[in-house]
């Protein structure tokens, strides 16, 4: 019977993490879409920026999640692993979309400040 309590809350846990993202990433998603938007003058940010900073609060958030509930558990090889993974999200939407790749910078196009 102590399995099946661990796969559930294991099961949870998933549920709880993925929620974060989703709330994460739609809200800061909707932040760096609508910031600073009230001035006519400011041009619409660029997709890829809005979206690096959907995909980033999405990653901040459900690693925030999990470490806190692994500090109220306190099972500290879990917050140490969901803190590095949460970085490691972080970091490569940060790489990835904001670094052109070498299809794009042979093909000649502008490069974008983004």
């Amino acid at each position: 019977m102590k399995r099946g309590k661990g796969k559930a809350a294991k099961r949870q846990a998933r549920a709880e993490a993925a929620a974060a993202f989703a709330r994460g990433f739609v809200g800061t998603g909707l932040l760096s879409l609508i910031q600073d938007r009230l001035e006519p003058v400011l041009p619409q940010p660029h997709p890829r920026k809005v979206l690096r900073h959907a995909l980033q609060g999405g990653a901040a958030l459900a690693a925030a999640t999990v470490v806190a509930e692994a500090l109220r558990q306190r099972d500290y090889p879990t917050v140490l692993a969901a803190t590095a993974l949460g970085a490691g999200g972080v970091l490569a939407a940060e790489y990835l979309l904001t670094h052109r790749s070498n299809e794009e910078a042979d093909l000649g196009q502008e490069e974008e400040k983004i």
